[in-house]
């Protein structure tokens, strides 16, 4: 029941984006230019979209000098090892997968800027497609 809510909430936050960015509104400052709104589930690279979220939100807690709870996220092979507590992405299950349930509930990152809804959908949406390393 949680993770309709969370697509219900998500779906409804990318449709006013859209109505928004079709009237001429001005997306709010928090939303990068370079994020795109909506990526179909099949066509979500990892390199492409996924990587410069984790490297804009992450990689200050999960790469650098300090490393939190055992998890690197600098490359792909880095984030599917998981941490210490195990896998954070299970390909193809959204439910399952804690990397997923951390950002739609705003838990991560802990510092700097939550991830927008569109950048939480990127994400959902890779993970739902395998979590291809493309």
């Amino acid at each position: 029941m949680k993770c309709n809510k969370t697509i219900l909430l998500l779906t409804i936050s990318l449709l006013a984006s859209i109505i928004l960015g079709a009237c001429g509104a001005q997306a709010p400052e928090e939303l990068p230019a370079e994020a795109p709104v909506d990526v179909p589930v099949g066509e979500v690279s990892f390199a492409d979209d996924v990587l410069p979220i984790i490297e804009s939100r992450c990689v200050k807690c999960h790469g650098g000098d300090k490393i939190e709870e055992g998890l690197l996220m600098r490359t792909y092979d880095e984030i599917m090892a998981g941490s210490e507590n195990g896998p954070i992405v299970v390909p193809g299950d959204t439910v399952n997968s804690p990397m997923v349930e951390l950002v739609t509930a705003k838990e991560m990152p802990k510092k700097g800027p939550k991830l927008t809804p569109p950048q939480i959908q990127i994400i959902t949406n890779w993970v739902a497609a395998g979590a291809p390393n493309n």
